[in-house]
């Protein structure tokens, strides 16, 4: 449907769409404004209940919203900040009296210093009119970290030891947190994210694709490590699945195998099955029964439709009818019937839950500040545990994507479904509550991949190209609220991911609530000005600072200009090779043109190994250089690997998420060859380096620069 210009007060679509924060233009630059289809904004009003199809039902659905809005004395969701009571109390009819039961039971009948937490708010106006609504009480802002700190970034999968089962491991992690910490002085280690995956085969590899972003994958699980493991009964059935694992760990560290999550699973879970039907001790027991306790229904919907999809495939589809919704009486007797399947996949979360925090406390015992920095995908898969049993909290027919732009002319679409920022509102944002609380339970930070999804998200019609979207905004100071509040609570960072195009205003409501943003070397350049490399001092205090990441290529990569030839190969490119070589050569010209003016370059003498060894390293001199609080090392840049873990753009092409580490000749690296690497101490020494140019005192938000990604693919 082509879109009508909008009159002078705009359409009546453009009227009911604003009141219901759908936009119906986006800006892709400053210069240019792009407005959004009809038929886009009439299919995000559907999904969020609003029919707009028809003059007569656009009509009747703008005067019902004008008319609500008009009655309304309070937001679903209010926020008050520092103590301070909300804003929207302002706007009460004077004489409104107000009640409000905190979360410790204590009621109130003023808003002012009430301590952290989401309390009821009751007003009753004057005229007799009563509001209730959901009052998120925050800290003003998370604080700053207490001094610098640099650390690793690792996809664990890729972190195979030689005692783990073809993939990396729970027990590998809190093995390289013990030795860095110890050895090498680092403050944190940043993963992933753990999330459970949707079962295969073929299981999706990309951990930004999760089945349930609440519980993590049980496939993660070192076997081992479980106390009962020692009293299995069958110990010739395990010994045979401890030598089927062996074989196939070696055949990715010494082979040249892929890493292959199903087979790595179908392993693990043969032998967790042998390891349930060992009976709990008392203590282990009392344990288990409190987890159970404390997760509840969100464990038993989680545990059930695991339970679910072994019995009736991954698929939700096409399961029985009456099994599409968890509260119905043909999934409560399919529950019950189902209870031992239930039970043991209640039974890994639990297990999964206990080496995350062994995990963190190893990390936090060897001194590092931080820990474990867990990551937060955009999103779930739409026939996933999470939308299954969060059905109303999820826009149906909607997937979570980006607007074209320059470098992603088509749009891009992530397979997501969006919350409904309605219904979040509407609970008081539970389920998002809830979400955060469980990954931060077991971390010192966690990082919010596409954080601009705080303040906005494109949304895609189902069965649409990615290109007739547009943007829904959600409440930004609500959702921000319930971030610091549940971080504040944790005692954790907040790190966001803010790579791309960033609407104007976001980078600088992150910084006022102390949630720090993400710089990557690569795009710090000055692109309201020359384009050229800022320096160091230009760049913000607030941030994590990396060279690359894992959607990026390795460092050794970038500066050889190898990420060029391998997209030819893969068929990605859209100009020329010629073109796309220079410009890479130059874009890294220019970096090192600026090491070497700032003296963090030394002359290899002529050695090209010893030379791209010394470059690798004179880039995180550089890192050091900026007033960052936070330096991140990508694990692989300090073995010189030289594949993108994940390569955007491409499925089948390339081996996306399924790489095991691997040195400059592309030979798998173990966790314990990694440890005793002269390439990586070498590197890591640097980090341990005085730091002798100028630093600023930043502090601010980033200047006003994106990464040529838009707005990025999600991970």
């Amino acid at each position: 449907m082509a879109a009508a210009a909008p009159g002078p007060e705009g359409t009546p679509l453009d009227r009911l769409a604003a009141l219901h924060g759908v936009a119906t233009s986006y800006r892709p630059s400053p210069d240019r404004t792009v407005r959004a289809s009809d038929a886009a904004v009439t299919a995000a009003l559907a999904a969020l209940g609003v029919d707009a199809d028809t003059p007569d039902a656009l009509r009747t659905a703008l005067a019902a919203r004008e008319s609500e809005l008009r009655a309304r004395l309070l937001p679903p969701t209010v926020v008050a900040w520092g103590g301070q009571p909300p804003a929207a109390l302002a706007a009460l009819p004077e004489g409104t009296r107000l009640r409000i039961v905190t979360e410790q039971g204590q009621t109130r009948s003023s808003a002012a210093g009430l301590p952290p937490g989401v309390h009821a708010l009751y007003a009753t106006a004057p005229d007799g009119r009563g509001a209730e609504a959901h009052l998120v009480a925050a800290p003003d802002r998370l604080p700053a970290p207490g001094g610098r700190s640099h650390g690793l970034l690792v996809q664990l999968y890729s972190l195979l030891s030689h005692r783990s089962w073809g993939m990396g491991d729970l027990g590998d992690l809190a093995e390289l947190a013990a030795w860095a910490g110890r050895t090498i002085g680092s403050g944190f280690v940043q993963v992933n994210p753990l999330h459970a995956a949707v079962p295969g085969p073929p299981t999706d590899p990309s951990p930004y694709r999760p089945s349930s972003r609440r519980y993590p994958d049980p496939v993660h699980l070192r076997v081992e490590a479980v106390p009962e493991f020692p009293h299995v009964e069958d110990q010739d059935r395990m010994r045979a699945l401890l030598e089927r694992a062996a074989r196939l760990r070696e055949s990715v560290l010494d082979k040249g195998a892929l890493i292959d999550r199903d087979a790595v699973w179908d392993l693990k879970r043969a032998a967790l099955e042998l390891v349930h039907a060992v009976p709990l001790g008392p203590g282990r027991r009392a344990a288990y029964a409190g987890f159970l306790a404390e997760e509840g229904e969100a464990l038993t919907d989680h545990a059930t439709w695991c339970a679910l999809a072994e019995a009736y495939g991954p698929d939700p589809a096409t399961w029985p009818a009456g099994l599409h919704d968890p509260r119905s009486p043909e999934t409560a007797r399919a529950r019950a019937a189902l209870a031992d399947r239930v039970g043991f996949h209640s039974w890994l979360a639990w297990l999964t839950d206990a080496q995350l925090g062994a995990a963190q406390r190893t990390a936090r015992d060897a001194g590092m500040p931080l820990g474990l920095i867990h990551d937060l995908a955009v999103g779930v898969h739409p026939g996933g545990a999470d939308a299954w049993a969060q059905a109303e909290y999820l826009a149906a027919g909607i997937s979570v994507g980006a607007p074209p732009d320059a470098f992603n002319p088509r749009g891009q679409d992530w397979g997501l479904p969006p919350w409904r920022p309605d219904r979040l509102a509407a609970s008081g944002y539970a389920p998002y509550r809830r979400l955060l609380r469980a990954l931060l339970r077991h971390a010192g930070a966690l990082r919010i991949d596409h954080v601009m999804g705080l303040f906005r998200l494109w949304w895609v019609p189902q069965g649409r190209p990615p290109t007739e979207g547009t943007y829904v905004r959600y409440d930004a100071e609500a959702m921000l609220a319930v971030l610091v509040l549940e971080a504040a609570r944790a005692g954790a960072l907040v790190i966001g991911e803010d790579l791309g195009t960033v609407e104007p205003g976001v980078r600088e409501a992150l910084h006022e609530r102390g949630v720090l943003g993400t710089s990557v070397l690569w795009f710090e350049r000055d692109w309201t000005g020359d384009g050229q490399p800022l320096p160091p001092a230009s760049w913000r205090e607030d941030c994590l600072a990396t060279a690359t990441t894992h959607d990026l290529p390795p460092t050794a990569a970038r500066l050889t200009g190898e990420h060029v030839d391998l997209r030819d190969r893969l068929g990605l490119l859209t100009r020329p090779l010629a073109e796309e070589r220079a410009e890479a050569a130059a874009d890294a010209s220019e970096w090192l043109a600026l090491l070497t003016r700032l003296g963090l370059l030394e002359d290899p003498a002529g050695d090209p190994v010893a030379a791209e060894e010394q470059e690798v390293r004179a880039v995180h001199r550089y890192l050091l250089r900026t007033p960052a609080r936070l330096i991140g090392v990508w694990l692989p840049d300090a073995v010189g690997d030289r594949r993108p873990q994940n390569l955007p753009g491409t499925w089948d092409q390339y081996p996306n998420w399924r790489l095991p580490m691997a040195d400059a000749e592309g030979r798998p690296v173990a966790l314990e060859e990694l440890a005793a690497s002269p390439r990586l101490h070498a590197l890591m020494d640097v980090l341990r380096e005085p730091v002798t140019g100028p630093e600023s005192p930043g502090g601010g938000p980033a200047p006003a620069a994106g990464a040529p990604d838009g707005d990025g693919v999600p991970g």
